[in-house]
């Protein structure tokens, strides 16, 4: 009897491992149906987006013819203008990311759990730049345009607006994986909480905060080219020009140029964060 019983239990644990690897038949499809749904979706999106193999291999063909044109690039009569409005484009993306930055340090200490007990401020302050921040970089110049007319200064407030709700998610993403010790050390010895922000949270968030303005105002100076095409400063208006008029050398120049721009901010950048993070060495 006891062998029997034996013989019963092992058999049970074995079905038990073995539903346990093979799972349940819900998990065992699940990962079939996923799929399915996926390119069933996929299938009527490109229905109706009415994707052709003709239209797409015609593209590729007239791209060639474009890309042919582009050789060799030429700034044409207009390289002075274009050196300046390039500069323009720089001037924007960074005045922009400047306020941006300097706006939302407040912003994220009202959003982070840490440093802001109330939660409606809270909560108020997070849906303030969620809403911020879900409108396009593009959509802002669109507005500020009419607000403001056109130049350069619709093409600031616009980068501007946008990086605020940008800006005041990572801060207070920032501010709450802080170590708290250090501010609750400051608060043990009669500091406030006011004391406690500025000599505990803030020396460890300002390296973080720093990092992310030098790579928003590397991506703001591509963003600073695509608001200038409909009308916010910089060198996008005369992208757009070229482009309407099938200067595409000229395009070609335009496009080299904010790379190489990009590239040198880029460079830049990378100095400056490992500058200021500082670079562990390993000590034998």
């Amino acid at each position: 009897m006891k062998a029997s019983g034996m013989f019963t239990d092992q058999a049970e644990m074995m079905q038990r491992h073995k539903a346990l690897v093979m799972g349940s038949p819900r998990e065992k499809y699940l990962p079939f149906l996923v799929a399915g749904l996926m390119l069933a979706v996929a299938l009527f999106a490109l229905f109706r987006l009415e994707f052709s193999f003709a239209r797409l291999g015609a593209g590729i063909v007239q791209l060639g013819t474009f890309l042919g044109l582009m050789i060799p690039p030429s700034p044409g009569t207009q390289l002075y203008a274009l050196l300046k409005a390039l500069a323009e484009t720089v001037a924007i993306a960074f005045l922009g990311t400047l306020l941006a930055a300097v706006l939302s340090f407040p912003l994220g200490f009202f959003a982070a759990r840490n440093t802001m007990a109330n939660g409606i401020v809270r909560f108020m302050t997070r849906r303030f730049s969620d809403t911020i921040r879900g409108v396009d970089t593009l959509i802002w110049a669109l507005i500020w345009i009419n607000v403001v007319g056109l130049g350069p200064f619709a093409g600031v407030l616009a980068i501007m607006t946008s990086d605020i709700g940008a800006f005041s998610k990572l801060y207070s993403e920032a501010i709450e994986a802080v170590d708290r010790k250090a501010g609750e050390g400051v608060v043990s010895s009669g500091g406030s909480k006011l004391h406690a922000i500025r000599f505990g949270i803030v020396p460890q968030v300002m390296p973080v905060f720093i990092s992310q303005i030098l790579y928003y105002f590397e991506s703001n100076t591509r963003s600073a080219t695509i608001i200038g095409i409909v009308g916010a400063g910089g060198i996008g208006l005369y992208l757009a020009e070229t482009i309407r008029t099938y200067e595409w050398d000229n395009v070609a120049f335009i496009i080299l140029m904010v790379l190489v721009t990009v590239a040198v901010i880029d460079a830049i950048s990378s100095r400056l964060r490992l500058a200021i993070v500082g670079q562990r060495t390993v000590t034998s």
